[in-house]
């Protein structure tokens, strides 16, 4: 089972309430909050669509790009042998750790 919709280039993740009894989701990679929800996967893909729509047109209306921006640069910690391995995986393979870990983010999300 999968939690994540996908509609137009725009991506969702989805989680069930039980306490409610309904489906709802929030649209990722955006600059603002956007949610929808409803009582089937039906009606789920429905209002991802109908928020995915509403949201593209709203920030043409204002003049505003509805992608949020990334700098290509990601800083996260990694358990240090973790960090050793990578470094040889890449020294290995000819690429610097930056080049390695690159191509295999590239994978993962792939």
């Amino acid at each position: 089972m999968s939690n994540v919709m996908t509609y137009n280039g725009y991506t969702a993740r989805i989680e069930y309430d039980d306490e409610d009894g309904i489906l709802f989701g929030q649209i990722a990679g955006i600059r603002d909050g956007v949610s929808f929800h409803a009582d089937s996967v039906d009606e789920l893909r429905g209002a991802f669509r109908e928020a995915v729509d509403d949201y593209i047109a709203t920030c043409a209306e204002v003049g505003k790009d509805p992608q949020k921006p990334y700098s290509g640069k990601v800083m996260f910690r990694v358990d240090p042998e973790v960090h050793r391995k990578a470094a040889i995986a890449a020294e290995v393979s000819g690429k610097s750790l930056n080049q390695w870990a690159e191509e295999v983010l590239s994978q993962a999300v792939a």
